[in-house]
């Protein structure tokens, strides 16, 4: 292929997309909580359909859930005629989808037309080359040297776009990875919780102390309850797992195909560079026929990065509003939801339940039993004990289930093992049953028995914080807090790097090509000129 022809119409085409490749690069910007006017989508293309957002009064924008975002993603929805989507953030919803890919449209606009529009004119060279017999090779000192310069700046320029789009990309991948290892993090310390209080629960069912046990009502409530939380938990740790590793794929996957879209375009622009330079007219030929399919592509990939982008600050957004609304039904209970109210109050109650009635269970023992004195030959109640009295356990509860204050003499979980150690007597086995030989209220058995009832009720009643951050959404609420305001703004910069570093990469090639073949046809023009201007020199021989 030889571009002798039609060179104006090649950079006349090139500089109407200008304008557009311009407009592109600026992104959506989202207005902060309580603007009284929504900010434009960036693509001053589509300026003109920007209206006024509803206000919250609006019963348009009103729906029996909270929407999240809706300022936002106040966006044309064309899949409902090119009116505003009011729905909010929701990633279930394909009319969300719908608007936030209508942001991108420019971009996708602009593959097409370099594809369709270059292609033709592609056409048109090898036609004009093929039936054309044009003897005339004009040559243009200007337009050799602003090629040249021209040339030097978009390769220049192309590898600035090469840079941020790997630096981007490196960050974005590293951000994003940090995000999803948070949010795992989170959700496997929820089931690491639920699976240790579920153990607690099943331990605390065979608990007995001097074979005295919980109440059978209440064995079977555990049961139910422990088969419960063990479901869940497994669930949402399989769940966990298999999620985390197909993002984790995805995420790597679009890392190497953003390090191999900028090592191919940046060796395009290179190689396009050098061939024009040293006058390669075949090899600039198939670099332009290259370039015209991969600028396509690359600017569709613009548009998927703004597409991501816009979708990251919508989430963003939506998590920032939620923890203002952590009760109130919204989209966000796909990611990570708060633990149904009825259930984790259920689970606080049993847990309480059995606490209160594992102390009361020692403390019958103690009171009843160690600390009394029984008349010799009263097995199993007489055993011998003799000596101060054993402190009952501070129960943290009343029989309402409502806080109680420990009393002076009570003795806490932290400290009931020790203090009870110095009560135990050492035995010898009498008639079946161990005897204590020395001063002391509780047998080793029995004191095991006490601290493994200590332990368990320890263990139930330690959890009782978690449940109730569950119960009232405040673990959920503190992980989103913690996403928006640690991981979001990285998140939101460095999708916004990939984005402009594929657009300039994408726009420094694009014209790269059109300049690879002016360049190339000066070079050509000016070299046969030369041989011309040397040939008219010689003189004739007469």
């Amino acid at each position: 292929m030889e571009f002798s022809g039609l060179p104006c119409c090649v950079l006349s085409f090139a500089l109407l997309l200008l304008p557009l490749s311009i407009a592109s690069v600026e992104l959506q910007k989202a207005p902060v909580s309580g603007r009284k006017q929504l900010e434009e989508d960036g693509f001053g293309a589509w300026r003109r359909f920007v209206a006024e957002v509803p206000s919250a009064g609006d019963a348009t924008a009103q729906n029996s859930t909270f929407v999240l975002a809706a300022e936002r993603t106040y966006r044309q929805d064309p899949m409902n005629g090119y009116q505003r989507y009011t729905g909010g953030w929701n990633i279930r919803n394909q009319h969300y989808w719908a608007s936030v890919s209508f942001t991108a449209m420019p971009l996708f606009a602009i593959a097409v037309a370099w594809f369709l529009g270059f292609g033709i004119v592609l056409l048109l060279i090898c036609c004009c080359y093929c039936c054309c017999r044009r003897r005339k090779h004009s040559y243009s000192r200007a337009a050799d040297v602003i090629s040249l310069i021209l040339l030097v700046l978009l390769t220049c320029a192309a590898i600035a776009g090469s840079v941020i789009l790997y630096d981007g990309q490196g960050r974005f991948h590293k951000s994003t990875s940090a995000t999803l290892d948070y949010v795992v993090g989170q959700a496997n310390l929820t089931v690491d919780n639920l699976q240790k209080f579920s153990s607690s629960l099943a331990d605390a069912r065979n608990i007995g102390v001097d074979q005295i046990f919980l109440p059978t009502d209440m064995q079977s409530k555990i049961d139910v309850l422990h088969t419960k939380i063990n479901t869940s938990a497994t669930a949402l740790s399989t769940q966990t797992s298999k999620n985390s590793k197909s993002i984790h794929g995805v995420l790597d996957a679009v890392g190497w195909n953003l390090i191999i879209v900028s090592a191919v375009m940046l060796l395009l622009a290179f190689l396009g560079f050098v061939f024009s330079i040293f006058g390669l007219q075949f090899l600039v030929s198939i670099l332009v026929v290259v370039a015209w399919i991969l600028v396509a592509g690359t600017f569709i990939l613009c548009g998927i990065f703004l597409l991501i982008h816009n979708v990251v600050g919508d989430a963003c957004v939506a998590m920032d509003e939620w923890v203002d609304h952590p009760h109130a039904h919204t989209t966000l209970d796909d990611i990570l939801p708060c633990v149904d109210v009825a259930t984790a109050d259920e689970s606080m109650q049993r847990s309480k339940q059995v606490t209160f009635q594992l102390v009361n269970l020692v403390n019958q023992v103690i009171v009843n039993i160690s600390n009394a004195d029984f008349p010799p030959g009263m097995a199993p109640l007489y055993y011998n004990q003799s000596g101060p009295p054993a402190p009952p356990l501070c129960n943290p509860y009343l029989p309402d289930m409502s806080n109680r204050t420990c009393l002076p003499g009570e003795v806490d979980f932290n400290s009931a093992s020790k203090v009870w150690k110095g009560h135990v007597c050492q035995t010898a086995r009498v008639g079946g049953s161990d005897v204590c030989t020395t001063v002391g209220r509780i047998t080793p058995s029995i004191y095991y028995q006490m601290t493994a009832a200590t332990n368990v009720s320890h263990g139930l009643y330690y959890y009782g914080p978690f449940l109730a951050q569950l119960a009232d959404c405040t673990f959920v609420r503190e992980t989103f807090a913690a996403l928006a305001s640690n991981n979001c703004p990285g998140l939101d910069l460095y999708s916004k790097l990939i984005f402009v570093g594929l657009v300039i990469l994408s726009a420094a090639v694009m014209f790269s090509s059109t300049f690879w073949m002016v360049y190339a046809r000066e070079r050509r023009h000016r070299k046969y000129n030369k041989q011309l201007s040397g040939r008219e020199r010689v003189p004739l021989d007469f």
